[in-house]
């Protein structure tokens, strides 16, 4: 983003921050409301220009920047020329001469296919160069899909009773013995293939062997987002991604800790977190400070849109007193957007390194034109998030109270933790991975 945008996405190397509804995993989808008339007759007559001015409109209504008519009709001829290769025949100044451009563009090609794969490009090219470059796309039925997956966690390539050798719904004590057999096994070779896979294995046993995470695997396929740990009197929680199961799993992590005496600290470590839904941030500061609070500011076409919690507080955090947050370069989207509202409230201080700097939040559009029978969604950037200093966060990240790339971080940590337990937690914990 030029200024900022909430994170996305392509794969687990990039960020995401997608309006989604938690409770249910699913895509807040918009509906877009057709009349039986088109707005122009080009639009009338022409299947390929009525789904490039669709899309058009949905970028006017829900791109995070308030785009001008003008400007809209400039972005749709330039990357109608770059997708036919040639310069158009009228150059657009407004939505009726745009429609116009696009007719003119498809009438040039020599078959119902070419025109379809234009209308494709054009349509790919104009989001490819929305700011911040490459964040807004075009995603087809099973891209979205993905997409739902990737938010929810579930990655049904991966087949954690397979890793293991066994069938879907083998016991624990099953799972066990599986485990080992092979680690065994794989303890007895030094290759690196080797310690991968026992890597692999290890980590199978771990959610397999776990009463709640194994259920939620056998019913859903969802894997396991939160990893807790005790460390003296520092409960320690690895969030490794933001999926719709997280806030219940950090809710039953505590709860679990509650019998344990001493605990005064945390550290929540969002290091490689590549984000998730937003609505998380909503419910997870309602946790700690109640409900119907102010959480954070999103910024869309002009306006700055307040957001709320929506939970309220939880008694058994009370009595974290100390709390710390991980990061490092890899820490993205609502993680960054987390780490950011935290430490705007001072409820935690930040230790490691910048954060990625994913600061778009972003939406899924489906378009009701279909092309040959095949339909489409578009992902645009609907809003863009801040940081404590009001600056965005997108390209800037969120810069921590306790650098470690800094040599001799460790004896700044005294200024901003009183728990001895959490500052040992933090000197051993952050100088390696996170504690799966």
């Amino acid at each position: 983003m030029s200024f900022v945008t909430l994170h996305r996405h392509k794969g687990k190397g990039v960020g995401l921050i997608v309006l989604v509804l938690l409770a249910g995993g699913g895509y807040w989808l918009y509906a877009h409301a057709a009349g039986s008339a088109y707005a122009t007759p080009q639009e009338a007559a022409s299947v390929y220009v009525r789904f490039d001015m669709e899309a058009y409109d949905k970028i006017a209504q829900n791109y995070w920047n308030k785009l001008s008519d003008a400007q809209l009709a400039e972005l749709f001829t330039l990357s109608a020329d770059k997708a036919a290769s040639t310069t158009a025949l009228l150059k657009a100044t407004d939505r009726p001469t745009t429609a116009k451009m696009l007719a003119q563009m498809f009438a040039m090609a020599t078959s119902s296919a070419a025109r379809k794969q234009l209308a494709l490009k054009t349509l790919a090219v104009a989001l490819y160069n929305l700011a911040p470059f490459g964040r807004d796309q075009l995603f087809t039925n099973e891209q979205t899909t993905a997409l739902r997956q990737e938010v929810s966690n579930v990655h049904p390539n991966e087949n954690l009773y397979g890793n293991l050798g066994l069938s879907k719904g083998a016991s624990a004590s099953e799972v066990q013995a599986a485990y080992t057999a092979k680690a065994k096994a794989l303890s007895a070779s030094s290759s690196p293939a080797a310690a991968q896979a026992l890597q692999t294995i290890a980590y199978a046993k771990q959610v397999l062997t776990n009463p709640e995470s194994k259920q939620l695997y056998d019913s859903s396929g969802i894997q396991p987002t939160v990893f807790p740990h005790i460390l003296g009197h520092t409960l320690y929680l690895d969030l490794s991604q933001i999926a719709p199961t997280t806030l219940q799993e950090f809710a039953i992590a505590v709860n679990n800790a509650s019998t344990t005496p001493g605990l005064d600290s945390m550290i929540i470590d969002l290091r490689g977190n590549i984000g998730g839904a937003l609505d998380f941030l909503q419910n997870f500061l309602g946790l700690f400070i109640g409900n119907n609070q102010y959480a954070f500011d999103l910024y869309h076409q002009g306006q700055y849109e307040v957001q709320r919690t929506v939970q309220p507080k939880f008694a058994e955090l009370d009595r974290y007193t100390d709390i710390a947050i991980l990061t490092d370069h890899m820490t993205q989207s609502t993680a960054e957007l987390t780490t950011a509202t935290f430490e705007r409230y001072h409820l935690a201080h930040v230790v490691g390194t910048t954060t990625r700097g994913w600061g778009t939040v972003e939406n899924t559009y489906p378009l009701k034109t279909a092309l040959d029978g095949s339909t489409y969604t578009l992902l645009l950037v609907n809003s863009i998030t801040l940081r404590p200093d009001n600056q965005p966060i997108e390209g800037r990240g969120v810069d921590p109270n306790v650098n470690t790339s800094v040599p001799g971080w460790q004896s700044k940590l005294s200024q901003y933790f009183r728990s001895a337990s959490l500052i040992k937690a933090i000197e051993q914990v952050a100088v390696q991975k996170p504690l799966r």
